[in-house]
């Protein structure tokens, strides 16, 4: 019998099925050490932070009905994880691969420190359709566009099917010294974002199933309109991996509906391809989030306008639909997708604010925050990445809120002020006489200025010669 633990890494991967690294840790019958290192925070905690502490506390109440749990650590994963190895003398190390720059180099300098001292450990894919370097053109080279991508990932064939939970656990009964059962003091603001969610891989797998039965028929058609319970809600715990893009992929592909949810799967996947092929970009491009794919977007004269920055973020920009993504963000720490690409273009276009600064607000209070995703959109909303919607592509707020949300109900749900203005006027309450409540802004910017001074901001940097 081997009474050497092996240890599981965890990191975004709280999860018994599908977890390649559990499984194949589970397989050698050692005792199972499952450990989570905690990173100590130079500043304060983001909703993806809450969102991930509360998806580790229910995932450990999960072990314990299994007569197991998970070790917290807080510290430097590359000096603390070889310190428990050595602590506990264990066999092995198994984890399932990180692909952002920090994690890569940090996978990649313990597995230098563990093969130099004789300890074995086994990384494997878990997050992803495939892995960011492996979809590649005929010479060989990354994909810059989405499309193209997306057709060489499908005719590279299926996912394999996704791994069942191990059958039986055996838990590593010895102390380990060291381990910090942190009690987290949660910053007041996160009360508001309990209501919104729930955690654990049963939640994970019931969302799925329902929508699949219930939503995904209809998906391609309503997808768009942010007061229909249309999408999948799966986004938070595809990023802290209480389920995985190929369990996603298997009950997709198993729905009921023929021929005529055909192109409602295939719109659905085409999204999750989407967040493999933002990973790609960042496996090629570690800077993605503080550079621009298009070098001629880093002379373009961003505005330093901290009162318009704020307006927008607190959702008191005047425009009732980018408000009203503001504030759902806010206090929920989620937004509806075609939200998110107006109140972004909103930002970097209407004010002329640096995405960046937009891309960091996201990071901050997305609690499905994905620093792939994340720093993508923001590069195709603000037209500076190499698959993006051109700069002179402005979208009209007011025509949006018309068209997704005709009613009024999205935007009433998350701007009270307004919810005794009629749907006609709900989307431009500035331009009927006595319809704009006195507690509600005027617009902080005129559209059709605000569209002229970003194209002729656009023409100076590109030098009068912009192709349409």
């Amino acid at each position: 019998m081997n009474d050497k633990p092996a240890i599981v890494w965890l990191r975004e991967d709280f999860r018994l099925a599908d977890n390649a690294a559990l499984t194949a840790a589970a397989q050698t019958a050692a005792p199972l050490l499952l450990v989570y290192i905690r990173t100590e925070r130079s500043s304060g905690m983001t909703a993806a932070d809450w969102f991930r502490e509360k998806t580790l506390a229910r995932f450990d109440a999960d072990l314990r009905q299994l007569g197991g749990g998970v070790h917290v650590f807080t510290g430097d994963p590359a000096r603390l994880l070889p310190e428990i190895v050595v602590r506990v003398g264990a066999a092995a190390v198994f984890w399932n691969r990180r692909y952002d720059p920090i994690g890569r180099e940090i996978d990649a300098g313990l597995k230098r420190e563990f093969a130099a001292c004789g300890t074995e450990a086994h990384s494997f894919a878990g997050a992803l359709f495939h892995e960011p370097w492996t979809v590649k053109n005929r010479a060989g080279q990354p994909f810059k566009i989405f499309s193209a991508y997306w057709r060489a990932a499908c005719e590279a064939g299926s996912p394999r099917p996704p791994l069942p939970a191990p059958r039986e656990f055996k838990f590593f009964a010895g102390s380990v010294t060291g381990a910090q059962e942190e009690q987290l003091s949660w910053p007041a603001w996160t009360s508001s974002l309990d209501a919104h969610h729930e955690f654990g891989e049963a939640t994970a797998q019931d969302r799925l199933a329902r929508f699949v039965a219930e939503d995904l028929g209809h998906y391609e058609d309503e997808r768009d309109f942010p007061d229909r319970d249309a999408t999948s809600g799966l986004s938070p715990y595809l990023r802290v991996g209480q389920i995985t893009p190929r369990q996603v992929w298997n009950a997709v592909s198993d729905a009921p509906g023929g021929l005529a949810h055909a192109a409602a799967r295939a719109k659905f996947l085409a999204e999750l391809g989407w967040r493999d092929f933002a990973w790609s970009v960042l496996w090629e491009h570690p800077s993605l989030d503080g550079h621009a794919l298009r070098e001629e977007f880093e002379g373009l004269p961003w505005r330093n306008d901290p009162s318009g920055l704020e307006a927008w973020k607190r959702g008191r920009t005047g425009y009732p639909l980018v408000d009203a993504g503001m504030r759902e963000l806010w206090r929920s720490g989620v937004m509806h997708n075609r939200v998110r690409m107006v109140a972004a273009s909103f930002l970097v276009k209407h004010l002329l604010i640096d995405w960046r600064l937009g891309e960091q607000w996201f990071a901050e209070t997305l609690a499905d925050y994905d620093p792939a995703s994340n720093a993508l959109n923001w590069q195709w909303c603000a037209g500076t990445g190499a698959d993006s919607a051109p700069f002179f592509r402005i979208m009209n707020p007011v025509l949006q809120s018309r068209k997704f949300d005709p009613s009024g109900a999205y935007i009433r749900r998350w701007v009270p002020e307004l919810k005794s203005v009629s749907d006609k006027d709900i989307h431009a309450p500035w331009e009927s006489p006595g319809t704009r409540p006195a507690n509600y802004p005027l617009p902080i910017v005129d559209h059709s200025a605000a569209r002229r001074r970003a194209l002729a901001t656009w023409e100076r940097v590109r030098g009068g010669d912009r192709q349409s």
